[in-house]
């Protein structure tokens, strides 16, 4: 199992590297396509949705246009949109439980995910505009808090997070992330390679109130993201979200927490 999930890692760092250092961005966002139509896909399927396929189909469709025809760079709004989504709908259903899979309530919350998921690939080829750097820095502070989540759960993990929803999470655990990336963020800014990263560019425009405010907000949204797509796949009776990345699940495993957080980096970075 180790074994398959490193190839698999391996596999697709390589692929994301080439699109990358290719410097072209249709081929980026050719690949964002693809990644974007699979998490469409599995996340259709979480809510149960008969005709997966062709809805995902739709809404692919629905971001090709976005991207080709130029569109997505003044997506300000969805951002916003998907924002006031997570704020207002998804993360209240953390507490309040989601409606049955053959309500009406669940058709309404498959489109309002599936507008969050279309707006957070957008906020991925707005942030990929900026540069490459700026991206990756901004999907750096989901990975550090997880990973830091990880170890500080394992080491120090008492208090259940959400225990009907995803037992392994621990508040000790959300707490050790949400440090590791203040600190880890701290860090950058000792460092002038890195002058136009995310966390250093809050820092310089709202100092040490503004970037402890906004990284916690940052690593709150990852969290809740992750622990939203938990929640689908408990209620779904699902381990995980598809088949398509052996040894890691699918698509959107792997990018549950990044979901809410991309548009709100691209609005930070508005305001900034």
């Amino acid at each position: 199992m180790l074994k398959t999930r490193v190839i698999t890692a391996v596999v697709l760092l390589a692929v994301l590297l080439l699109a990358i250092f290719s410097g072209s961005f249709l081929v980026f966002a050719g690949l964002t396509v693809i990644f974007y139509a699979c998490a469409a896909w599995e996340s259709l399927r979480l809510f149960r949705n008969r005709f997966a396929i062709a809805v995902a189909l739709m809404w692919t469709l629905i971001f090709v246009y976005l991207i080709f025809s130029g569109t997505f760079k003044q997506s300000m709004f969805l951002c916003g949109l998907c924002v006031a989504i997570w704020a207002v709908r998804l993360t209240p259903s953390l507490g309040l439980g989601l409606p049955s899979l053959e309500s009406t309530g669940n058709r309404l919350l498959t489109g309002i995910y599936g507008i969050a998921i279309l707006g957070a690939f957008i906020a991925l080829l707005m942030l990929f505009q900026r540069s490459t750097l700026y991206m990756f820095s901004v999907m750096a502070i989901v990975w550090i808090a997880d990973i830091g989540a990880y170890f500080s759960g394992k080491a120090f993990g008492k208090r259940k997070l959400a225990p009907s929803i995803s037992p392994g999470k621990s508040w000790e655990g959300a707490i050790g992330g949400g440090i590791a990336v203040l600190v880890m963020s701290a860090i950058t800014l000792f460092v002038p390679a890195l002058h136009d990263t995310f966390a250093v560019q809050v820092f310089q425009k709202w100092s040490w109130l503004g970037f402890f405010a906004v990284l916690v907000v940052m690593v709150a949204a990852s969290v809740v993201g992750d622990l939203f797509e938990s929640q689908l796949k408990r209620r779904a009776g699902m381990k995980d979200s598809s088949n398509l990345l052996p040894g890691h699940g699918g698509v959107l495993d792997r990018v549950d927490a990044l979901i809410p957080t991309l548009p709100l980096a691209v609005l930070v970075g508005y305001w900034m």
